[in-house]
């Protein structure tokens, strides 16, 4: 795991921020960090998605950050979800409003950039020259992530005297791996993986497995029943199967309860 450009970074006193979602990849990802990098290089960073995130999701990796003794920083994105959805069909109608693989901005909008926004700051504000981003992407997922660089230089963030990589420590990790791992410290995953949940993080994703949409559903049925109205609103599918959160999971919302619903997201 630790190569010469690690050990480097390390030696040079880098900033190793640990992307944290709350799921088993980056659990397992931070326990295997903690054995071989000093606490007091080490923040972890959470990117809170509010009421569209599984709960207990930004408490779980609060936990192992405190248990640990390490910072802990939330970044929260400026819009939601369902924000950016109706902005696209507002101003792109003949365009899917929903985000696809070729179209990823919720990952960049409501993580990557909210994160990034932040461990700026708290790098200027500690006088942090060196950062090395920490996710836990594995090959296994997908055929994407499979191509993906383990470690490489962040051009973009690599201004104004700072030097930022990227690594992805558990790359070549299978899923059975990441659990070992959990289990073996004495931790628990996230108790949507004791549902039967393949992901975490977004109640809703684009990828979900059906299981995870069920799950989802039956977890969260006021927040169900807003995505499947916003799915009837534009007339797109959320999912990247591009069938209606309905067919997949057999369940009919309820009527929505929620503070604002999404046909008033619409006119906002």
């Amino acid at each position: 795991m630790i190569t010469p450009e690690i050990k480097a970074e390390i030696d040079q006193g880098a900033l190793f921020v640990f992307n944290h979602s709350g799921g088993k990849d980056s659990q397992a990802m931070m326990i295997e960090l903690l054995k071989v990098i000093p606490p007091r290089q080490i923040l972890v960073a959470h990117a809170s998605l509010g009421r569209f995130e599984w709960d207990g999701a930004l408490e779980l990796a609060e936990q192992q950050a405190r248990e640990a003794g390490v910072h802990f920083l939330v970044a929260r994105a400026k819009k939601s979800f369902l924000d950016m959805v109706f902005h696209r069909f507002r101003t792109k109608p003949t365009v899917p409003s929903f985000p696809s693989n070729s179209t990823r901005q919720c990952t960049s909008d409501l993580k990557r950039d909210p994160i990034a926004r932040e461990v700026r700051r708290y790098m200027k504000a500690h006088g942090i020259k060196r950062v090395v981003s920490c996710m836990g992407l594995r090959a296994q997922e997908s055929p994407n992530r499979a191509k993906k660089k383990v470690w490489q230089l962040h051009i973009r963030n690599s201004i104004a005297g700072r030097t930022w990589h990227e690594w992805l420590p558990i790359h070549q990790l299978s899923q059975e791996e990441v659990f070992a791992i959990i289990y073996a410290a004495g931790q628990l995953p996230h108790y949507a993986y004791l549902l039967g949940n393949e992901r975490l993080s977004c109640v809703f994703c684009i990828f979900a497995s059906v299981k995870d949409l069920i799950n989802g559903a039956r977890a969260r049925p006021e927040l169900y029943a807003e995505f499947c109205e916003a799915e009837t609103i534009t007339g797109y599918t959320m999912h990247q199967s591009r069938k209606s959160l309905i067919e997949l999971t057999g369940i009919q919302p309820v009527t929505i309860r929620s503070a604002q619903p999404a046909h008033e997201k619409l006119a906002s």
